[in-house]
C-alpha cells in the first residue's frame, strides 16, 4: 500500500504529460491550418489582383481600337496618349538636368559623376533618415544608368573564378528595410561581394525610388560586380497599379513625370537573364517550353516595353497589338515566359490561368531546357515563400524572394542565395521586423489572418449581385438560406479564388438553426466609405469593384497630378469602361454620378474624395474606433 501512493502519482503525471501532448499537437495543427489557409487568401487576391491588371491591358486595348474607328472628336486624351505616348523634349536634352537648381537650402546628399564610395554612403545614410534625393540628382543619375544599360547584352554571364561568392537576391517590392538590412548581414556590393538582384525592386512598398536609385548607384559604381535582371514589376502599367508611379509623383511633384519617362526606358533596357559559369541560369519568373536563350540573347530587348512601344507591350493581353509582326512577337511571348511563369509539380506547359499571363512549366520542360544548354540550375523569384526561399523539381528549381514581411508583419521571411566556385547554394534568412519579435507565434498568426479575412471580405462585397444571384438559383422558396456545400459552390464559381472557403465559413458567415448558411450575412459588417449617391446599384458595385482600374486611368488623365478631373473626362471613360465590361449602365445613371460627386459644382471632381465614396469600410472597425474614442 505504502509503494502504491508513488506508483499512481506517477501513472497520474504521465496521463496528465500525455493529455497536454495530445492537446499541444492539436494546437499547433490547428495554428498550422490557420496560417496555411491564411497564406491561401492572400496569394489567391493577389494572383486575382493581376488577372484584374491584364483585364485593364485589355480595356487599353479597347480603346485604341475605338480610337481607331470611331468617329467622336471628344474622347478623353488617355486614348491618343496612350496610342502614342508624347516624350517630352526637353529630356532629349542630355544635360537638362543641369537646369534644375538645387537650392542652398536643400541639406540631402550632392553628388557627383562618375559616382564615388562617399556618394553611395551618403545615399545610404540619407535614405535611412528619411531624406530624399534632389529630381536634379535623380535625373542624372538615371540618365547615367540609361546610358550603362544601353551597352548590356540582354543575357549577362558571369564567373565565380574572380570571386570567392556571388550573392542572389530576389523581390524587393519597395522594401528598403529588407535591402538595408541584405547589405548589413552581407556586405555592401563591391569587387569583393558581388550580387545579382532578380526584379521586382518597385511597387507595393512605400520606399521603392530609394530601393531603385541605391541599386542604380551601385550598378554606375561597380559595372561588374552589381547586376540587376528584369521583373514583370519593371513596367509601366504594373507600375501605374501597384504604386510606383503614384510615388513618384508625390515625391517628386516638379520633375516627376520626366523622372517616369525615364525610368520606363531603363526598365525596357535591363537584362532579362544572368547565366553563372555557364552552368546556372537565373530569370525573374521561369521558363516555357518554347523559351529559347540564343534567341533572347539575340532580341533588341528595348523594343520588347519601354514608353516609345504599343501600349502594355508586357502585358499578355496586348499581344494581339504586334500580331502583324511575327519577330517582334516572338520576342515578346519570350520575354513574357521568362518574367510571368511559374512551375508546377505535374510535367508539361499550360497557361498560367491563375496570374493570367506566362506559363505554368512542369519538371520534364525544366529538364529539357537545362539539357539543352547544359545548365545544372535554374534560381528565379516571382513568388513569395513562406520561408523566404524554396526548392522544387528535384532540386533544379529554386525560388528565391527578399521581402520579408509582404503579405502582413510576420507573413514570411526574406531571404538570398549565396554562391562560390563549387556552385552548391547556401540560403541565408531574415526578417526585418520592429513588433513581431514582441509577438507570440499565435498573435502573428491571428494577425495575419485577421487582415487577410478583412481582404477576402472587400471581395465578397465588390461582387455582392453576382454572389446574391448565385445563391438564390439555389434558394428557390427565398428563405434566405442554402446548404453550405452551395454556398461554397457560388462562392468558387463567382470569385475564382483558390481558397478553402468550408474552412473559412465560421469567419463569413452565419448558419441557421438547421445548420444551413444565412447568406445575407457575408456582406452584414461591411459597407461604403461614405453614403453613396443616388445612383443604379449596379453602377455603384461595378465602381467597388473596379476602384484600383479607375484610379489608374483617372491618374493618366490627371496629367499635372492635382487629384482634380474634368467631369466630361468622367463621362466619357466611363462610358468606355462600362462598354468594354459589358455593363449595362444607363447614360443618365453616369451623368448623375458625375454631378453628385462634383460637390463644388465646378466641372472637375476631387478625385480623393470619390475614392473615398467607394472604399469598403468595415462596420465592426467603425464600433471599435467609436469604442476606443468613448474610453
Amino acid at each position: 500500500l505504502v509503494c502504491n501512493g508513488p506508483l499512481k502519482y506517477v501513472k497520474l503525471t504521465m496521463k496528465a504529460a500525455v493529455l497536454i501532448q495530445r492537446w499541444y499537437r492539436r494546437y499547433v495543427a490547428r495554428l498550422e491550418m490557420r496560417r496555411r489557409y491564411t497564406w491561401n487568401i492572400f496569394q489567391s487576391i493577389e494572383y486575382a489582383g493581376e488577372q484584374d491588371q491584364l483585364q485593364l491591358s485589355s480595356f487599353f486595348s479597347f480603346m485604341l481600337d475605338n480610337f481607331t474607328h470611331s468617329t467622336h472628336c471628344d474622347l478623353p486624351d488617355l486614348i491618343s496618349q496612350l496610342l502614342d505616348p508624347v516624350v517630352d523634349p526637353w529630356l532629349d536634352r542630355e544635360t537638362c538636368y543641369n537646369l534644375i537648381p538645387v537650392p542652398e537650402s536643400y541639406t540631402g546628399p550632392r553628388l557627383s559623376f562618375p559616382l564615388s564610395v562617399s556618394d553611395t554612403n551618403a545615399l545610404l545614410s540619407a535614405f535611412k533618415e528619411q531624406q530624399t534625393l534632389h529630381a536634379r540628382y535623380v535625373l542624372q543619375l538615371l540618365y547615367e544608368t540609361k546610358k550603362l544599360l544601353k551597352q548590356m547584352p540582354n543575357i549577362i554571364h558571369l564567373s565565380t573564378s574572380y570571386t570567392k561568392e556571388i550573392t542572389i537576391c530576389g523581390d524587393l517590392h519597395g522594401r528598403l528595410d529588407d535591402l538595408l538590412l541584405i547589405f548589413y548581414k552581407n556586405g555592401l556590393p563591391s569587387a569583393e561581394t558581388p550580387y545579382v538582384f532578380n526584379g521586382d525592386f518597385v511597387d507595393r512598398g512605400k520606399k521603392s525610388i530609394e530601393v531603385v536609385i541605391l541599386l542604380f548607384a551601385y550598378l554606375l559604381l561597380y559595372p561588374d560586380y552589381m547586376h540587376l535582371n528584369r521583373g514583370n514589376h519593371e513596367d509601366h502599367i504594373m507600375n501605374l497599379r501597384y504604386g510606383f508611379t503614384k510615388e513618384v509623383m508625390q515625391k517628386y511633384k516638379t520633375h516627376g513625370r520626366e523622372i517616369l519617362q525615364l525610368f520606363q526606358d531603363i526598365f525596357s533596357l535591363l537584362p532579362v537573364a544572368t547565366v553563372i559559369d555557364g552552368k546556372i541560369l537565373i530569370v525573374h519568373g521561369g521558363i516555357s517550353d518554347q523559351t529559347d536563350l540564343d534567341f533572347l540573347s539575340s532580341i533588341e530587348r528595348h523594343k520588347v516595353g519601354g514608353n516609345k512601344q504599343p501600349t502594355l507591350i508586357l502585358l499578355p493581353s496586348s499581344i494581339h497589338a504586334l500580331s502583324t509582326h511575327f519577330y517582334q512577337l516572338s520576342s515578346l511571348l519570350q520575354v513574357v515566359d521568362i518574367l510571368w511563369s511559374d512551375p508546377k509539380t505535374q510535367d508539361g506547359c499550360s497557361p498560367n490561368t491563375f496570374r493570367g499571363g506566362g506559363c505554368y512549366f512542369g519538371p520534364d520542360v525544366t529538364q529539357r531546357l537545362l539539357l539543352q544548354h547544359g545548365l545544372q540550375l535554374l534560381i528565379r523569384s516571382h513568388e513569395c515563400k513562406q520561408e523566404g526561399y524554396e526548392l522544387c523539381h528535384g532540386g533544379q528549381v529554386i525560388t528565391i524572394f527578399s521581402a520579408s514581411n509582404y503579405y502582413e508583419e510576420g507573413s514570411n521571411r526574406g531571404a538570398y542565395i549565396k554562391l562560390g566556385r563549387e556552385l552548391v547554394p547556401r540560403f541565408y534568412q531574415y526578417q526585418v521586423s520592429r513588433t513581431t519579435r514582441k509577438l507570440t507565434l499565435t498573435q502573428r498568426v491571428r494577425a495575419a489572418e485577421g487582415s487577410a479575412l478583412r481582404a477576402l471580405k472587400e471581395k465578397l462585397f465588390a461582387h455582392r449581385s453576382e454572389l446574391l444571384a448565385g445563391f438564390q438559383q439555389y434558394d428557390l422558396n427565398n428563405t434566405g438560406s442554402v446548404s453550405v456545400s452551395e454556398w461554397a459552390q457560388v462562392l468558387e464559381s463567382v470569385l475564382r479564388l483558390d481558397v478553402p472557403w468550408r474552412t473559412l465559413r465560421p469567419h463569413l458567415t452565419r448558419l441557421a438553426p438547421d445548420g444551413s448558411v444565412e447568406y445575407q450575412s457575408c456582406f452584414e459588417d461591411m459597407g461604403p466609405g461614405i453614403p453613396l449617391p443616388q445612383v443604379t446599384p449596379n453602377l455603384a458595385e461595378t465602381l467597388f469593384r473596379y476602384r484600383t482600374d479607375i484610379e489608374i486611368i483617372f491618374n493618366i488623365i490627371d496629367k499635372d497630378h492635382s487629384g482634380l478631373i474634368s467631369t466630361e473626362e468622367f463621362r466619357h471613360t466611363w462610358r468606355l469602361f462600362s462598354a468594354h465590361l459589358g455593363v449595362d449602365i444607363d447614360d443618365r445613371a453616369i451623368d448623375d454620378l458625375a454631378r453628385s460627386i462634383d460637390f463644388n459644382k465646378d466641372g472637375s471632381i476631387d478625385f480623393t474624395e470619390f475614392l473615398e465614396a467607394f472604399r469598403v469600410v468595415h462596420k465592426l472597425d467603425n464600433k471599435d474606433q467609436q469604442l476606443n474614442g468613448k474610453t
